[in-house]
């Protein structure tokens, strides 16, 4: 048993004690943003706002620039996410689950290819491109960026764009050393597949949309 907990756990025989508590509490916040938005509730979003600022936070003390932006992207469209999901689409309905337009495939396409450009350029500024990691780090940022707009849009597809990203996320955090963050990736993506049904079901059964 020992020898497991040490694969696991050694990376942080040399952390603060204050990094490991709030990268604890930044998972648990990120957990339950996660389940919320499966969930179609409103606080997926001061959730996720708790919890993207802290891993802002984290990942800029450990030099991690590519996941910085992608949580600094996700603090920001957090808070139009709010807006959207609160804004009335009548007198009584709020924004409905909706699939993508045609339109919104090609902003996704562009935001992704965008992205792209915009993280390299960042890690050639930086001199990042030491690790194969930083090639992986660059499209799950392009794959995260696109699946957080989408949420915000409350659009089905989001689901999809957060599985594919979460199943490379696991696995690469995990090398990175963040095992813990590793284990919310794990659990983000099982949450994600009962996300996508649970939208797809809503979505289905909305005279809205249906």
């Amino acid at each position: 048993m020992q020898p497991i907990f040490d694969i696991l756990f050694e990376q942080y025989y040399d952390y603060p004690t204050l990094f490991i508590i709030l990268e604890i509490i930044a998972v648990i916040f990120g957990f339950l943003s996660v389940w919320f938005s499966k969930q179609e509730n409103i606080l997926v979003y001061p959730t996720g706002i708790i919890s993207t600022a802290i891993f802002v936070y984290l990942l800029w003390q450990w030099q991690l620039l590519g996941d910085m932006m992608i949580n600094a992207y996700y603090f920001m469209m957090s808070i139009y996410g709010w807006y959207i999901w609160t804004r009335k689409v009548d007198a009584i309905h709020f924004t409905p689950i909706t699939t993508m337009s045609g339109k919104e495939r090609i902003y996704s396409v562009g935001i992704f290819i965008s992205t792209l450009i915009f993280v390299y350029a960042v890690y050639d500024y930086f001199d990042k491109w030491t690790d194969w990691t930083a090639y992986v780090d660059t499209l799950t940022t392009g794959v995260f960026f696109v699946g957080m707009w989408l949420m915000a849009k409350k659009k089905l597809e989001n689901w999809i764009f957060w599985i594919v990203g979460d199943l490379i996320s696991v696995p690469l955090y995990f090398y990175k050393g963040f095992t813990f963050t590793s284990f919310q990736y794990l659990l983000f993506t099982i949450i994600a597949v009962y996300g996508y049904i649970a939208w797809k079901k809503s979505l289905n059964n909305n005279p809205l949309t249906a």
